[in-house]
């Protein structure tokens, strides 16, 4: 049995996942990226092996991806963030025809061709507006945790328009709120209306076909899968692996490789 890993270090946090030659997923782990990303992509990996209960001679291939792959010293392969997110995303809806991948500090837009190919793809890397980190922001001024943000937002009944986008003065735009005697969850309602409006008009940027596919960390906000698709008018795709889709698409090219350098 062939067994390939992908390993996806981000911004925020470090991702991998093993998987068999069966496409199934043997294991997955998350840890938080920190200021070592070399680090962070030797821990992440040996997590994964040890919650996979393997050895790293195990494992016929590891790609690496995400802005920090060239850091994936161990890794066979590099491969950009992009393709491997449309690689996992259509792995796990076969529909897929665009991608909106959210993240700590950037967020993508990624059309699909027929045959899961990237046929163009849009990213803001320049500013954290419409990222996880401007939620992040959000959720310290609130004195809320992140996982808190999704659920709350979703109890608004006047939600608040923000005036900006930007992370550096979403906190004097919250605390205005509060003074004037704002519902918290009105807040957090206006945080991801102005996000999602955002994302979609840098995702409109490569054209929305349907079916789309929410990925990345954010897509664990239930609040921003709701903006977005009332913006949007139609359902998202969103797995349980959305945050790892990266590491998995990674996988999923490290076993082709695998394959290929079997059958040769």
């Amino acid at each position: 049995m062939l067994i390939t890993a992908g390993v996806d270090v981000g911004s925020t946090q470090t991702k991998a996942v093993l998987i068999d030659d069966s496409r199934a997923i043997r294991a997955s782990a998350i840890i938080d990226t920190g200021g070592h990303i070399s680090k962070a992509a030797e821990r992440v990996f040996d997590e994964v092996l040890s919650t996979g209960g393997l050895c790293r001679k195990d494992v016929s291939c590891v790609v690496g991806t995400g802005y920090g792959r060239f850091k994936v010293q161990f890794g066979d392969i590099q491969i950009t963030e992009i393709s491997c997110h449309a690689k996992g995303a259509v792995f796990l809806f076969p529909g897929t025809r665009t991608v909106i991948d959210m993240g700590g500090q950037d967020a993508k837009g990624i059309r699909v061709g027929l045959n899961g190919e990237v046929d163009d793809f849009v990213m803001n890397d320049k500013c954290a507006a419409g990222t996880g980190r401007f939620l992040s922001n959000a959720s310290e001024t609130l004195n809320l945790t992140l996982d808190a943000v999704g659920e709350l937002s979703l109890r608004a009944e006047r939600p608040v328009r923000l005036s900006t986008v930007c992370s550096v003065f979403v906190e004097s735009d919250i605390m205005a709120y509060l003074a004037q005697g704002k519902k918290v969850e009105d807040i957090l309602a206006g945080v991801n209306s102005a996000i999602a409006a955002r994302t979609i008009a840098l995702v409109r940027r490569v054209g929305i076909v349907p079916e789309v596919t929410f990925t990345g960390g954010v897509s664990r906000n239930i609040g921003m899968i709701r903006a977005l698709e009332t913006k949007l008018g139609m359902p998202l795709n969103v797995s349980p692996q959305s945050q790892l889709v990266g590491a998995l698409g990674a996988a999923l090219w490290a076993m082709e490789h695998a394959e290929s350098a079997v059958r040769s």
